[in-house]
């Protein structure tokens, strides 16, 4: 595993941010492994709903995790607002870091990440393959 720091900044999407960082690497598989910061704008899908829900506020990141593919990401994160509340959801486009994001992530050059759309769920989902040597 290649491990890289990232830094993000103020006004910057995360999730389109970490997508676009991933598409311009020669790995082809990634992982979130460590992120705090904070948001000023959260906009996450909860379990079974069909549209994001937007959240303003001073939002603490507790925790990002998820996969990375050139082709997409496929995040959940946990944030808590001014009261301590934490709540938490799939990572959609549009969640604007605040003040910073600081991401450690991994990059696993044995593999393949790629998302094909999944009859069984209806979603584009993770699809596993070992990366030719190359």
């Amino acid at each position: 595993m290649k491990v890289v720091p990232l830094r993000l900044q103020p006004g910057d999407d995360l999730r389109q941010a970490l997508e676009t960082w991933m598409g311009e690497q020669e790995e082809q598989a990634g992982c979130v492994i460590s992120a705090i910061g904070s948001l000023s704008v959260a906009k996450l899908r909860f379990a079974g709903a069909a549209a994001a829900t937007t959240i303003h506020g001073e939002l603490e990141i507790i925790s990002l995790s998820g996969t990375l593919s050139a082709d997409g990401a496929h995040l959940h994160i946990a944030f808590a607002d001014s009261r301590g509340a934490v709540i938490g959801g799939h990572l959609c486009p549009g969640s604007l870091v605040r003040t910073t994001a600081e991401l450690v992530i991994g990059l696993l050059p044995e593999w393949r990440f790629s998302r094909e759309l999944d009859p069984a769920t209806g979603y584009a989902e993770l699809r596993i393959t070992p990366r030719a040597p190359g």
